[in-house]
């Protein structure tokens, strides 16, 4: 292998993004390794599945090899716009812990090697400090050392090289050799790391479209949990759109092409029939114990083993660890809080950078949808009292009312909803629907001169419409503006004329 006389001859060197050969080396996430051999066996499968399908939509050609220790990853014909979009991929696949870009050759001699090297890192080394670093697996006539010094030596004597640190390089020539092979590292990469998504069991996420449940799923989805996606409709179309477009977004970013559904359940009546059957206090606690008995059936009948929700300890007055005690009580099933010690502005940091900050942060929030003095040491006596006056048949209702889509197919359904006109100063014939909660009418009540005020709680808003002149100029208000907003485009998609009174 020492021998300079045979081969002196350069492999010519890979070169991305010019339309040739592109390799990467990928690393598994080291939990994997540690697995029984069934195990890591089935999950480096499920990874190079995932790898393939994902690679496919920007390469149809792509290879996907896998072995005991990595996965190697050939793109037949990359150019630079394949290349990077490829790399970005390879970020965001669960299960990987780093990726290596690579140039391959034979294992001929120390020389040959040392002149590859050469020529791959020559402009890089130039006033540089470096290290020769060698990974070897095989039976070889030579250690690790012995090349690191060999190829060291060269690139010292015969580049513009600062020299040599073994301590603190700016510069690290990676090789690995493997067998009768060898691998020049132009780039390392770092990975998402986790379990390949699908390689554990499915699970439903209860999807809000906010910070806490978008990065819960994701965590989800990177420890290896197929994701379905169930939304609870509180009262909008609007709502509904912004949280598909952020399920959406998750998957295509990070679901490894795993067949997921989205699962709409239309909570409306639900919540009309706590605010007037649920004692003020407790309303908070119900409605996300009905939540919790909705998405067990949903994961009952997709074979989910659990639920997952974005709840963090004490964040709100319903996640207080007495009040989460009583909302599990409503399920048999397992209840996932990926982040249940979680600061908020840490949720809200690795919100911006999994992609979800700008769908939260523009995620509609409800007013009036829970009291304004919700317990906080919920007992189970007294939220069992309050739900025998529930009527039952309304949540079965909801649940035989629910969609499901495949979440690739919800591009090919109705994703925009209507901009609707807000109004500040409404003209003297307009009317004013204060659709707020009887409780917040009362405490702060709507006075204008000039027009008529009619007080209709959200919850009833489109059973009594129909009742209204429809002539009529109808214009929505609320505290925030917003549960107004998706409520008028709602009534306009059905032929109303309805906007928004915001005033200034």
């Amino acid at each position: 292998m020492h021998d300079r006389g045979n081969g002196s001859r350069i492999a010519p060197p890979l070169r991305f993004g010019s339309g040739q050969i592109m390799k990467f080396l990928v690393k598994l996430f080291p939990e994997i390794t540690i697995k029984s051999k069934p195990v890591r066996k089935d999950l480096v499968k499920q990874l190079r599945i995932n790898i393939r399908r994902v690679l496919r939509q920007i390469d149809e050609n792509v290879v996907v090899e896998g072995s005991w220790d990595k996965i190697e990853v050939l793109l037949p014909d990359a150019d630079e716009r394949t290349s990077k979009r490829a790399i970005e991929a390879l970020q965001r696949v669960s299960g990987i812990t780093n990726f290596l870009v690579v140039h391959e050759y034979p294992l001929v001699d120390f020389h040959t090697i040392y002149l590859n090297a050469k020529a791959l890192y020559e402009e890089q080394l130039e006033g540089k400090r470096f290290q020769v670093r060698v990974k070897r697996a095989g039976k070889h006539d030579f250690t690790s050392m012995d090349l690191e010094r060999y190829v060291g030596g060269g690139l010292r004597q015969h580049t513009k090289a600062a020299g040599v640190d073994l301590s603190n390089p700016e510069v690290i020539i990676s090789i690995e050799v493997r067998d009768d092979k060898y691998y020049l590292v132009e780039k390392r990469y770092e990975g998402l790391g986790g379990y390949p998504v699908g390689g554990l069991e499915p699970v439903v996420s209860l999807m809000s479209g906010g910070y806490d449940s978008g990065v819960a799923s994701y965590l989800t989805m990177k420890r290896g949990m197929r994701t379905h996606f169930c939304f609870f409709n509180l009262g909008g179309t609007a709502h509904e759109v912004g949280v598909k477009q952020a399920a959406l977004y998750l998957w295509e970013k990070y679901g490894g092409g795993q067949r997921v559904k989205f699962i709409t359940v239309p909570f409306e009546g639900v919540v009309a029939e706590i605010l007037d059957k649920i004692y003020h206090s407790n309303m908070g606690v119900v409605l996300k114990r009905m939540m919790l008995r909705a998405a067990t059936q949903v994961a009952r009948d997709l074979s989910a083993t659990a639920l997952v929700t974005g709840e963090c300890v004490a964040q709100v007055s319903s996640q207080t660890l007495t009040n989460l005690n009583v909302i599990d009580s409503a399920t048999d099933m397992l209840v996932l809080r990926p982040l249940i010690v979680t600061d908020k502005q840490d949720i809200i940091r690795m919100a911006g950078q999994i992609g979800v900050e700008e769908f939260a942060r523009n995620m509609p929030e409800y007013c009036g949808v829970i009291s304004d003095r919700p317990t906080t040491k919920a007992r189970d006596y007294r939220i069992e009292n309050d739900e025998k006056r529930f009527d039952m048949q309304v949540l079965e209702q909801a649940l035989a009312n629910r969609r499901a889509i495949n979440i690739d197919e919800i591009m090919q359904s109705e994703l925009t909803v209507d901009e609707v006109e807000v109004v500040s100063t409404p003209s003297l014939d307009d009317i004013i629907i204060d659709i707020r909660h009887p409780n917040e009418q009362e405490k702060a009540p709507l006075t204008l001169t000039n027009n008529k005020i009619l007080q209709i709680p959200f919850y009833e808003l489109e059973s009594r419409m129909a009742d209204l002149d429809g002539e009529a100029r109808y214009l929505l208000f609320c505290d925030k503006g917003v549960m107004s907003q998706l409520h008028a485009s709602h009534l306009n998609g059905n032929g109303r004329k309805v906007l928004v009174y915001r005033p200034l």
